[in-house]
């Protein structure tokens, strides 16, 4: 296809313009992601705005390193955004994320099921609340650090995972919508090496370039969920009853929230012949239920929120053959997803997988190639 001599070539976001007149709103979360991403596509040339969400309380976080969008990676972000010559603002979003994100949270662990924050943030906060922000400020585009592609597909935009399996966060991107993906880039999805985006950083002459990458939920401190739930909702930490699938009793918990499906160690459970798995967490009575580890291999899973991200509709066929993760730890697995409605469907695992928990993400893949299909939060599950 030969391009007339009127036509604007298409920029590295994919856009009809020169660089200098495409306005781009850069996520900072202070880290050394999205400060890469920043200073490379100011470097091209780009009209760069960068935004940061101060999330959750400034005071209590100043010091907390290794955590997004508070305290000192507020700073770092600022400090970017100075080095590199464009403007940089600094946005309270407390009051929304506690009743978007951390409000959830809580009251997901307090009902049993085992949530993902991170997920819920991106679809709340930094691809509704941000986004819009972006488009406020005239943005042509809103760019992140998020390790994932994005693709021109003869549809539309296809959300792809990450060429680096081990920085892939297409699990935590999956309820990323079609008019979203239109706005959103990933300029560092294509690297192969988290060592290639520090590289980079070196190369902008960015302070951040070494610093450690961020662990922890970033309003969960030192992955201590229990002790943030019992803030959040005092008397949470109820004790009650460890028992056995007959309802034997076992021993004695200090709080159903610490505890999550599949887990092990820390029962506090002696004299048994044979190791117990957490099978079942029963909030209404206070009692954890343990059985042998072949009570959490689980074949249907029940799925609803679904996003779908497929060039036909969901419902267009009776079932599709796609690959799903459960786990974000987890690789994506054979699978038969069947729709019950546009939201909602029942997955079929070819494998029985361990330990499948409500208030996971249940992701799913094309069976070959990188495409995202998008996915659903498993809410409930039976073992069959």
């Amino acid at each position: 296809m030969t391009m007339s001599l009127t036509e604007t070539p298409l920029n590295s976001l994919g856009l009809p313009k020169a660089p200098a007149e495409t306005r781009v709103v850069v996520a900072m979360s202070g880290g050394v992601d999205s400060s890469v991403v920043a200073a490379m596509l100011k470097d091209e040339g780009y009209d760069v705005v960068g935004v940061t969400l101060q999330l959750y309380d400034h005071g209590a976080a100043l010091a907390k390193k290794n955590a997004c969008c508070a305290g000192i990676d507020i700073h770092d972000a600022r400090r970017v955004a100075e080095e590199m010559g464009f403007p940089h603002y600094v946005l309270d979003y407390e009051n929304i994320f506690r009743e978007a994100v951390i409000d959830e949270f809580a009251d997901s662990y307090l009902a049993g099921a085992t949530p993902v924050p991170c997920i819920r943030c991106n679809e709340r906060v930094k691809f509704k609340d941000l986004l819009a922000t972006a488009r406020d400020l005239d943005a042509d585009c809103m760019a992140t650090g998020h390790y994932i592609q994005r693709f021109e597909g003869r549809d539309g935009p296809e959300l792809h995972s990450a060429a680096d399996p081990a920085r892939d966060q297409s699990y935590f991107l999956f309820s990323t919508t079609p008019e979203q993906l239109d706005f959103l880039r990933f300029p560092l999805g294509h690297l192969k090496t988290k060592d290639e985006t520090r590289a980079l950083a070196r190369r902008f002459g960015l302070e951040v370039a070494d610093k450690p990458d961020s662990q922890d939920i970033c309003f969960v401190p030192n992955g201590d969920y229990a002790s943030v739930i019992e803030k959040l909702r005092p008397g949470a930490g109820a004790p009650g009853e460890i028992v056995d699938t007959e309802g034997r009793v076992l021993g004695r918990h200090e709080g159903v929230i610490h505890y999550t499906i599949g887990q092990r160690r820390g029962l506090g459970i002696g004299g048994l012949t044979e190791p117990l798995y957490v099978v079942k967490l029963d909030v209404d009575n206070a009692r954890v239920i343990v059985g042998p580890k072949e009570l959490l291999a689980t074949r249907i899973v029940p799925v609803r929120e679904i996003n779908w991200l497929g060039d036909a509709p969901f419902t267009s066929r009776p079932e599709w053959r796609l690959s799903v993760k459960v786990r974000s730890t987890r690789p994506p697995r054979e699978a038969v997803v069947r729709p019950i409605s546009e939201t909602e469907a029942e997955v079929e695992l070819l494998a029985p997988e361990e330990g499948v928990s409500p208030g996971q993400a249940c992701v799913f893949y094309a069976p070959e190639g990188s495409r995202v299909f998008g996915g659903g939060w498993i809410w409930k599950g039976r073992s069959a």
